[in-house]
């Protein structure tokens, strides 16, 4: 009889903790980093109009969320979450929490964004108590989504007697967002958790969205993305594709895509960047040879754009991109947070001059 009275006891404790904490979907949220609201579910990032016209592999890793974020305001002392993957996928070389995870960031003094915790997945089904022991006071908060998987629902979780609503400071700024398409490092292999990848940590410092249409291995300069691109009302395109892109590639479809952009944006800035000179690019005189044709292939092209007339293209130089110290990379292509950093580092700058003018 005692011993049954123990476990009554245990199992009202658990029972008035679970009352205490009450999980409300996030589609009720704004939702940073899409370049399209034509999509098949919320969370896809192509319009589901591309679904029978893409390469079947573009179209897969479009249901990936890089690049997105949710904005929130509570006072809860508790921010949990409550998420399915779409894939639930792991990799040898990169973090499930960075692959699969959540990252909650926090602002503070009303313009700068401070890393909370992150939300470290199990495999497909997770609840993950993100951070507790807050003072119950207002907070602005910003859920950074995975980076190389999709979700199929998400709720975030706080005190039952606390109250969540929409944000009330009005950041990233989400006019004229900067729209990114690139690789499998812009999408953010292989940052340690979301909120390390570079477009989210450029629209943290720059405090405006930006978009990521990274595609892993796929950067191929597919037109149909040039098109969804277009579309969005952006401050400046940044075309980082030379890592996947031919050399052949290039020279057939470089101008095209530029042509696409230009056409609907006669003075938006489009930035291109070369390829990385990769850490293992002086030793492997294969890849060091690659990497020079392809960054001499892209000058070419941008001087040819260039001597067109065109007053609003800027070419950003990898010679610096990531030191002289080989510790950049993981696996001598896709970038440590060490790497992301010094990304920024040099195309934020470049960014910032850019949409200042």
């Amino acid at each position: 009889m005692k011993r049954f009275s123990i476990i009554f006891l245990l199992c009202l404790q658990v029972l008035g903790l679970q009352a205490q904490f009450s999980f409300h979907d996030a589609s009720c949220f704004p939702l940073f980093g899409k370049a399209s609201q034509m999509t098949k579910t919320l969370y896809d990032r192509l319009p589901d109009s591309l679904e029978q016209i893409s390469r079947s592999t573009l179209w897969h890793l479009s249901l990936n969320t890089a690049g997105m974020a949710l904005r929130f305001r509570t006072n809860s002392t508790t921010v949990a979450v409550k998420w399915e993957s779409r894939f639930d996928y792991h990799m040898s070389h990169m973090t499930d929490v960075g692959v699969k995870g959540l990252d909650l960031y926090c602002l503070e003094g009303g313009k700068n964004w401070r890393f909370v915790n992150s939300a470290r997945p199990i495999g497909k089904n997770n609840q993950v108590t993100i951070i507790s022991n807050m003072l119950p006071i207002e907070r602005e908060f910003m859920l950074y989504l995975p980076l190389y998987d999709g979700i199929t629902s998400l709720f975030i979780g706080i005190d039952s007697l606390s109250t969540i609503t929409v944000p009330s400071v009005q950041l990233p700024e989400r006019k004229k967002p900067v729209v990114f398409y690139g690789t499998s490092i812009l999408q953010g292999g292989c940052a340690s958790r979301p909120g390390m990848a570079s477009t989210n940590i450029i629209s943290r410092r720059l405090n405006r969205e930006c978009i990521n249409l990274g595609f892993s291995a796929n950067a191929f300069l597919d037109l149909e993305i040039a098109k969804v691109m277009a579309e969005v009302n952006a401050g400046a395109f940044v075309l980082d594709f030379v890592p996947n892109a031919t050399v052949q590639q290039m020279n057939e479809e470089m101008v095209e895509f530029y042509k696409i952009l230009r056409e609907k944006h006669k003075n938006t800035p489009i930035i291109f960047i070369e390829d990385p000179v990769f850490t293992h690019s002086c030793f492997d005189q294969i890849i060091a040879k690659e990497v020079k044709d392809k960054n001499n292939t892209l000058s070419s092209i941008f001087h040819y754009l260039k001597q067109q007339g065109d007053r609003n293209i800027y070419l950003i130089s990898s010679k610096s991109m990531l030191g002289d110290d080989g510790d950049a990379t993981v696996d001598g292509i896709h970038f440590t947070d060490v790497g992301f950093m010094r990304y920024v580092d040099l195309v934020y700058p470049f960014l910032k001059r850019v949409l200042n003018q």
